[in-house]
């Protein structure tokens, strides 16, 4: 099991309110939100139109290290694709972007999701590195590339 480690003691709220995304009342309405009906404090806050995708993604860099990556002008190779089923993108929101040897670079909505990078592990036999892009720009990715291939 993988283990990501923080480069930043600072939780995602406290990142985006130092960078003034959101306030402090927002942020509080949205943990009590969290604590009421679960799920991830990212995805609470963009629902809540407090927070866009890209504002999410960008504090997870900043809070773990890993590289943002934007997908809407970035061209996949279908060797790539065809590495990881469709299936295990869309349930997990990751795609496969690049692969060099046994390396093969994923860009995910959630960077943390253990089970998705060790499935995709399990499944290409390569080692795992991790970009971060936004769910929106993931699924768009996902219909643009596998259509192709089906």
């Amino acid at each position: 099991m993988k283990n990501f480690k923080k480069i930043t003691t600072k939780q995602l709220g406290e990142l985006l309110i130092e960078r003034e995304v959101i306030n402090h009342e927002q942020l509080d309405l949205a943990r009590d939100y969290q604590d009421k009906n679960g799920g991830l404090l990212g995805e609470i806050l963009v629902s809540m139109k407090f927070a866009t995708e890209k504002d999410i993604a960008q504090a997870l860099t900043c809070q773990y290290g890993f590289p943002y990556l934007p997908l809407a002008n970035y061209e996949i190779d279908p060797e790539v694709i065809n590495s990881v089923p469709e299936s295990l993108c869309r349930k997990f929101c990751l795609i496969p972007i690049d692969k060099i040897g046994k390396s093969l670079t994923l860009a995910m909505a959630n960077p943390l999701n253990f089970q998705a990078t060790e499935d995709v592990e399990l499944i290409t036999g390569c080692t795992v590195q991790i970009f971060v892009s936004t769910t929106s720009e993931i699924k768009q990715s996902i219909d643009k590339y596998y259509s192709k291939t089906g």
